[in-house]
């Protein structure tokens, strides 16, 4: 199985809805998202998991935005809780308001033994096994470096495997490199599954300013079956004039590139999607280009699941 955390961006939630809508999202393919607002769009998405019998986990203390008290309140999610107790997952961040959290839950009647936890921060291993050290959670996620101190049956790998850059032009240094083989060795490794932070990374970043270059980021499969990403990079980066201009040149670098590795290529819907805008010439807004960088993983990570360890 395969877990991607998300942070509930608008364009992550777009993106789970088309895959969703169009039968392209692999039953072994669960997200985790930790919401930064409880927005319409938020809902819906738990929505359509739920109405088309979707597993999909959502945070209920988020740390980026702390909305752990709105999530309390909320009528919606303790619906969400109770009812779908068979799709929707409750998942604890193991972070400094933690006990607070598990207390108002457990006051909830809400069954420790149904969440899922996620614990990346070696000062909250203590605390972790205090609070489950007679009942255990569905499921664990932590970094490999913590399998020894938390011993558990129930793991998920969680490690954050793409390197991100301040500056989009700095992709320029490395277009090609090497993305993540968790695929091929979680299982052997002792863990249920594995997931990552896809191509956004583990940092949460304020979007909201036009950036000096446009990058496509394309996760796909080496012939040896590794995971790498290529950054395919505008020219014209010296102003932030131009989007659309510079969307072109890094969508006619992608195609470029498409064409030369064709026998490499998962030609995802997101993917084709990015071809089309390069033969009609048409500029979807960064939003969109991240969107559709994003389905592309997950539709191949989704592909590769089923072919290869089905």
């Amino acid at each position: 199985m395969y877990f991607p955390y998300l942070r509930g961006r608008l364009y992550e939630l777009l993106a789970l809805k088309d895959l969703l809508e169009k039968d392209l999202l692999s039953e072994k393919v669960v997200p985790v998202i930790e919401p930064i607002k409880l927005s319409t769009t938020l809902f819906n998405a738990l929505e359509n998991f739920i109405e088309k019998k979707r597993k999909i986990g959502l945070i209920l203390n988020p740390e980026v935005v702390d909305l752990s008290k709105s999530i309390m309140e909320d009528k919606k999610i303790l619906t969400l809780i109770e009812e779908y107790e068979e799709y929707f997952y409750p998942v604890l961040l193991m972070q400094e308001n933690t006990l607070k959290v598990v207390e108002y839950w457990e006051k909830s009647n809400i069954n420790k033994e149904k969440w899922w936890v996620i614990n990346t921060r070696r000062e909250y291993i203590d605390t972790y096994n205090k609070i489950f050290s007679q009942q255990k959670p569905k499921q664990t996620f932590l970094p490999d470096e913590f399998r020894r101190k938390i011993r558990l049956e129930n793991k998920v790998l969680l490690e954050n495997r793409f390197n991100r850059c301040y500056r989009n032009v700095d992709y320029k240094k490395n277009v090609d490199e090497f993305f993540s083989e968790d695929h091929l060795f979680y299982s052997e490794e002792g863990y249920k599954g594995f997931g990552d932070y896809s191509i956004i990374g583990d940092e949460y970043v304020e979007g909201g300013f036009l950036p000096y270059a446009v990058v496509i980021h394309l996760v796909y499969m080496d012939t040896d079956q590794v995971l790498k990403v290529h950054h395919f990079l505008s020219k014209s980066n010296v102003d932030t004039k131009n989007p659309a201009g510079k969307f072109y040149e890094a969508v006619g670098k992608l195609s470029e590139w498409v064409n030369t590795h064709s026998e490499n290529t998962y030609f995802s819907e997101g993917l084709k999607t990015f071809i089309k805008h390069f033969e009609n010439q048409t500029y979807p807004g960064l939003g969109t280009v991240k969107k559709l960088s994003l389905m592309h993983h997950l539709e191949l990570m989704g592909h590769y699941l089923e072919t290869y360890n089905g």
